[in-house]
């Protein structure tokens, strides 16, 4: 949530900024500013009030001392005035914050200045590109071919468990699963992230902390009666371990990962470009979460990316880098790299992490701050990025690695998986 100090020095800037991410910004400043101005003019009236309540409480009794009862009865009433129309100051200010409350968390937070203009994918900049060439055999299988030939993932029983979306992983699939997932931990630890393990369903207040809510309603699972949310990302309750915390110098950098199976509605989505593993409903991945004060928080964005970089080369897998444009970056991302690996069975780029640095936009909703060297309160910068999302992983592992007869297994998920081969 945008500071509602910058709204009012800044309102400008502001609007020409979130112009960015395509966001017309200009009425609802100006309903904010309007709402705030009306909140201080209420705050005013409400003290000069309770002066005069002050005044006339004490002059109540001077005048019954000095047996002036009827004056004394006045003085009453006139307190009593005062007092109603105090409280119904007091009312419409709450209502006013309220309001005020409501339009702050419509606006999206500020894209850094280097993020490019654009309305969506296509506008998205390379920044690099890496990993080997992929030569498949002739007879090459996209992934879910290959799962259903080796019989290591069953899209089918899914479905009648659940529902579309629900893959069940078996024997060597479950085992590269874990492995997976036991690899990444290990990497993220041996680079200073704390492993936490999560709740993988959050109150309310969580989603609001990190943005989910009231912005992504539609896209997560919701338990009715309880009132809490499937996770859809670990990001949510790892981040949210610091709402409400007022951190000292000496507990940063704060460096977590975590392994949460993640739930997303994603409704309408359709057609070939979601077929097998691209996208699901319920899939698994590691998060990394920093907590940075603000002058470190972009030499801290620049190390995740090269860690998650490093995961990817070590798989022995083709990616690129990404810098959002704003049109395609999220709500609560200041600036976000995406990673996609190249499915050359499927001819396309699969997006397997993101990595965004939300500067002080989170920590404002979190109320996550730190004293400075000055003891003054600041907020904190927060960042994240999976390190990595496993299903496009795995089907990028199954296509670009398939010879003839069966799927090798990367020389480092060996220790991992116990075996060479899917065959």
């Amino acid at each position: 949530m945008l500071t509602l100090k910058l709204l009012r020095e800044s309102p400008d800037f502001v609007i020409r900024r979130l112009a960015v991410k395509n966001f017309d910004a200009k009425e609802i400043v100006e309903k904010i500013i309007a709402l705030d101005d009306k909140r201080k003019a209420l705050q005013t009236e409400s003290d000069a009030l309770l002066a005069e309540q002050k005044k006339a409480a004490s002059a109540i009794g001077q005048l019954m001392k000095e047996g002036k009862k009827a004056e004394a009865e006045a003085a009453k009433a006139e307190v009593g005035t005062l007092k109603e129309r105090s409280n119904a100051l007091l009312k419409e200010a709450d209502e006013t914050i309220g309001q005020l409350q409501n339009q702050l968390v419509l606006l999206p937070n500020l894209p850094c200045e280097i993020v490019p203009e654009g309305k969506g994918a296509e506008d998205n900049l390379v920044v690099k590109m890496g990993g080997p060439e992929v030569k498949l055999p002739e007879n090459a299988l996209p992934h879910w071919e290959l799962a259903k030939k080796y019989d290591i993932i069953d899209f089918d029983l899914g479905v009648k468990i659940t529902g579309a979306g629900f893959p069940v992983y078996k024997g060597k699939g479950a085992k590269l699963q874990r492995a997976l997932i036991n690899f990444f931990l290990d990497r993220n630890t041996a680079a200073g992230y704390k492993e936490v393990e999560p709740p993988v369903m959050v109150n309310a207040a969580s989603g609001f902390g990190t943005g989910q809510l009231p912005d992504k309603e539609a896209q997560m699972y919701h338990a009715n009666l309880d009132d809490f949310y499937m996770v859809p990302t670990a990001e949510v309750p790892v981040t949210n371990i610091f709402r409400d915390v007022i951190l000292s110098e000496d507990q940063f950098p704060q460096k977590l990962t975590a392994y949460t199976p993640c739930f997303r509605r994603e409704a309408g989505s359709y057609g070939k470009d979601v077929r097998g593993l691209n996208r699901l409903h319920q899939f698994d991945k590691v998060e990394i979460v920093r907590i940075e004060k603000p002058g470190n928080s972009y030499a801290a964005l620049d190390e995740m990316i090269a860690h998650v970089e490093s995961l990817v080369n070590t798989l022995g897998l083709k990616y690129r880098i990404l810098r959002l444009c704003g049109g395609d970056m999220s709500f609560t991302s200041a600036i976000t790299y995406d990673f996609e690996l190249w499915s050359a069975a499927q001819g396309r780029w699969l997006e397997i992490s993101s990595v965004s640095n939300f500067e002080s936009y989170q920590a404002n909703r979190l109320k996550c701050r730190y004293k400075d060297e000055n003891g003054k309160t600041q907020l904190v910068h927060t960042l994240n990025g999976s390190s990595l999302a496993l299903p496009r992983v795995v089907a990028a592992l199954l296509e670009d690695n398939q010879k003839d007869g069966y799927i090798e297994i990367p020389e480092v998920l060996r220790p991992y998986t116990g075996f060479d081969r899917i065959d």
